[in-house]
């Protein structure tokens, strides 16, 4: 990003800390919340794997949504919600892993995110965490403004 950017470049930054915090407590919240549902309790294997998954998510789900944040806006193909939903397959590995079965999903849903067998997949930043929802906002208004300034100002 250019020094014109700083602002959007700010804001980027912010989102994509804020991301990589929550990705590996979201990960553990939604296995917790899935295998209780269905066997109780959480065994201290699965609360481990759950972990493991967690650091693995915020390494790699994490450093993409970063590099998706950082890069110009104008080379920007996606959105850091499309790359967060694609981390369903985190938690879900470790929920597979131990036999629990599908929920039950709309046809929407199923088609829309195919890979998400638990109904995981985020439809905000908030639902990864409450915290991402004000850094999402910055970030989507000094996204506009930037872009704004760039293509329809003279």
């Amino acid at each position: 990003m250019s020094g014109s950017d700083e602002s959007i470049e700010t804001h980027a930054t912010a989102l994509a800390d804020g991301i990589e915090e929550a990705l590996p407590k979201w990960v553990v919240r939604s296995v917790t919340t899935v295998v209780t549902a269905w066997a109780g309790e959480v065994s201290p294997e699965v609360a481990e794997a759950a972990d493991v998954a967690g650091r693995q998510a915020r390494d790699e789900a994490g450093a993409s949504v970063r590099a998706l944040l950082l890069s110009d806006i104008d080379d920007q193909r996606t959105t850091p919600l499309a790359l967060l939903r694609s981390a369903v397959k985190y938690p879900t590995g470790v929920i597979n892993a131990i036999g629990v079965p599908p929920v039950q999903r709309d046809r929407f849903s199923v088609e829309a995110f195919p890979g998400d067998d638990y109904d995981l997949s985020p439809t905000s930043f908030a639902d990864v965490d409450p915290a991402l929802a004000e850094l999402g906002i910055r970030w989507g208004a000094a996204k506009a403004f930037e872009h704004k300034r760039r293509h329809l100002t003279g």
